[in-house]
């Protein structure tokens, strides 16, 4: 398969929507079907998800471009990202960013995402297991914050990691759909946006939904 060409389809694609040319130049530049398993490699550049084992799932390109986008980057950020995954969301925002810390609670995908990363050479991806608290505090504060799974609520500890100007995305709702937030913290008060509706797995910690 023309992995190449497949991709670029995938960004004149997500070019009617997604205006901002640096997350275009992203996502043409990182290659998904290293982020999937060798059985979906073939469905890498469908604008869907795909399932990564362990009940997770790689997210539609539409919807990375759209959180990626929403965070405003311009290089000189330090990023925290809240679940891994398969790790290509991480690659996208280490195209865009300083410094990425992202974290996730399944030991074996952390695993799998920094060999990838690491492989790509990506050395301003920092991959961590999740601790109990959300986010990486040790790292905070943080000029943005994406969250790749589904909440309840957004979380007080996030809020509390993300500076001053910072943006937070997140999607909030059931374990089964939400809305997508982006909300800019400023010094007396947060501006939240609705960017629409979305569908992520769920998040798992005691800030958020308990594992089934």
């Amino acid at each position: 398969m023309d992995f190449e060409a497949a991709r670029a389809g995938l960004v004149k694609h997500l070019s009617s929507e997604i205006r901002d040319k640096r997350v275009l130049a992203a996502m043409a530049c990182v290659p998904r079907e290293c982020f999937v398993p060798p059985e979906s490699q073939q469905f890498a550049y469908d604008d869907r998800p795909l399932p990564i084992g362990l009940d997770q799932t790689i997210s539609q390109p539409f919807i990375i471009a759209l959180m990626t986008e929403a965070l405003e980057l311009t290089g000189k950020e330090k990023v925290l990202e809240v679940g891994t995954g398969s790790g290509y969301q991480a690659a996208i925002l280490a195209e865009l960013s300083r410094l990425v810390i992202t974290t996730e609670r399944l030991p074996a995908l952390a695993e799998k995402a920094r060999g990838v990363l690491d492989s790509l050479g990506y050395p301003n991806v920092a991959v961590h297991l999740a601790e109990e608290t959300l986010g990486w505090q040790a790292e905070a504060p943080y000029d943005a914050i994406m969250v790749t799974a589904g909440a309840p609520r957004v979380a007080v500890d996030l809020l509390a990691q993300l500076a001053i100007g910072g943006r937070l995305v997140i999607p909030v709702g059931s374990r089964f759909v939400q809305e997508l937030y982006k909300i800019t913290k400023r010094k007396k008060k947060t501006i939240v946006q609705n960017l629409g509706g979305c569908r992520f797995v769920p998040l798992i910690s005691k800030d958020a939904w308990e594992e089934e």
